[in-house]
């Protein structure tokens, strides 16, 4: 996958978010970047909502891209396979670092119960 390609799935992705989140939102500027959707989200006590979620993925991929690490595992920083990438453009590790990511959530999810 390329450059351009990403990018193109990366907008889709925003454009469908976007609208999901401004229907989430009592009322939304004529003008917004997808920081300004976030904040709002926040704001509204939405943080819970797949969309806010969602959000954050699409934001820490174009941030990767930008950077030149889109496609590298967050925590190992080894290549994410292909077939993750085409499942979910916004995939922030590799299986085997997001199983141990998962891991690690639940444990601290009992912890604070």
């Amino acid at each position: 996958m390329n450059d351009s390609d990403i990018h193109h799935r990366l907008n889709a992705l925003a454009l469908e978010l976007e609208q999901q989140a401004i229907a989430l939102l009592p009322s939304t500027p004529s003008e917004y970047n997808l920081q300004q959707l976030i904040n709002a989200l926040v704001q509204h006590k939405l943080t819970q909502h797949s969309v806010y979620v969602q959000l954050l993925k699409l934001d820490a991929a174009r941030c990767q891209l930008e950077l030149g690490l889109f496609g590298l595992c967050a925590d190992c920083e080894e290549e994410i396979p292909q077939h993750l990438l085409d499942a979910n453009i916004t995939v922030q590790r590799c299986h085997r670092c997001q199983l141990k990511y998962d891991k690690e959530q639940r444990h601290e999810l009992r912890l604070a119960l």
